[in-house]
């Protein structure tokens, strides 16, 4: 398996920062995750004059220079002066989060970075969504060109908000002459993340929706903050996609993770996990079974063009998915804790995923519903 680079982990003298003739660079989300991450590789590149964080709170990178606000608040204008360029990573898109209260920070706080950043002088902003939006759909190209058109709907988690982003991305330069957006796209993150793909591989089995022709193409954190590096120095712009070269096919899938599957009718699987949602027993609504269920592998021409490549491949990836994995329990989008896990096991999951009123009951119970 591909080692993490070396830059991530450390950060460069900072006597050398002022000889830098690099952008200054600003980052959305620094403390956490993906921003951390992303904040650590720029202070430690020698082609950054500077690294300007922000977060709700101070994050562990010293040489950043650091900022601590909701970026909803347009004050955030005054903390970007100076900036070349913001990657705006601040957009939540945990499964647990309530939708209404999710997509009001993503959509509020990506227009007042936009506006905040042109008031500023920024001349570009970095939007980081997903592959998502192109919409997983029986008819789709594989691989997706770059360019095809998004055909996703809100249906899924977070989807509508990253579509929305999408749109003020595309508004912001008419709206704002001389501001630049560019879009980068990741396939299925993986690296310390948890989505509703990522919980798919948690399952004692993996749902196979009959007729379905499930693809797979991952992307590690790794080589998403090293593709968002390029987007901040300007080697790559507009839209592009970010991930491993190829996809996976549902049976390679299966041979290289061990985990047989569970097929069933199109109308069962989508059926109940409808039901299992709307009564609140799961957090991943009808929609997310789609991308488990058709191709959404895109092309990452762009990035190659440019020179990129990725450090990962769809099976190391796929590996280190299965190890963050272990010792997880999720039935039907929901994680249980041990005890539920080993009160449930394989039979009880092949139940859960069949809506079984009696265990609608149990779990009901359980939360007081």
């Amino acid at each position: 398996m591909s080692s993490p680079d070396p830059q991530v982990r450390g950060a460069r003298n900072p006597s050398t920062r002022s000889a830098a003739r690099g952008p200054v660079v600003a980052v959305t989300g620094a403390a956490s995750g993906i921003g951390d991450l992303l904040t650590r590789r720029l202070a430690a590149s020698d082609e950054i004059k500077q690294v300007v964080a922000l977060d709700e709170r101070r994050g562990d990178v010293a040489e950043a220079q650091w900022h601590i606000l909701d970026v909803r608040d347009p004050a955030i204008a005054e903390k970007l002066r100076g900036a070349d360029v913001v990657v705006h990573l601040a957009v939540d898109l945990d499964l647990e989060t309530d939708p209404a209260a999710r997509t009001a920070y993503n959509v509020r706080g990506t227009q007042t970075v936009l506006t905040a950043a042109a008031a500023a002088g920024v001349h570009r902003v970095v939007l980081c969504t997903s592959a998502m939006v192109y919409g997983a759909l029986p008819d789709n190209d594989i691989p997706l060109s770059e360019d095809a058109e998004l055909r996703a709907t809100a249906e899924a988690t977070g989807v509508g908000d990253l579509l929305e982003i999408e749109r003020l991305g595309r508004r912001a330069p008419r709206a704002h002459p001389g501001l630049h957006v560019t879009v980068v796209r990741p396939a299925v993150l993986v690296g310390g993340t948890d989505t509703a793909l990522t919980r798919y591989f948690e399952s004692p089995r993996l749902l196979v929706v009959a007729g379905s022709r499930p693809t797979w193409q991952f992307c590690h954190v790794e080589d998403l903050v090293s593709a968002l590096e390029y987007a901040a120095l300007e080697k790559v712009d507009g839209e592009f996609a970010v991930g491993c070269e190829g996809w996976l096919e549902q049976e390679e899938v299966e041979e290289l993770s061990g985990i047989r599957r569970m097929e069933l009718p199109s109308a069962v699987a989508l059926g109940t996990a409808a039901r299992l949602h709307r009564i609140g027993l799961t957090p991943s609504p009808a929609g997310d079974l789609a991308y488990t269920m058709h191709p959404w592998v895109v092309s990452v021409g762009r990035l190659h063009d440019a020179g990129w490549r990725p450090k990962w491949t769809n099976e190391e990836v796929l590996a280190a998915l299965l190890a963050e994995a272990e010792g997880r329990h999720t039935v039907a989008g929901r994680r249980l804790g041990r005890k539920d896990a080993t009160a449930a096991g394989g039979a009880a999951a092949t139940v859960a995923l069949l809506g079984t009123a009696a265990l609608v009951r149990q779990m009901r119970k359980r939360r007081g519903l």
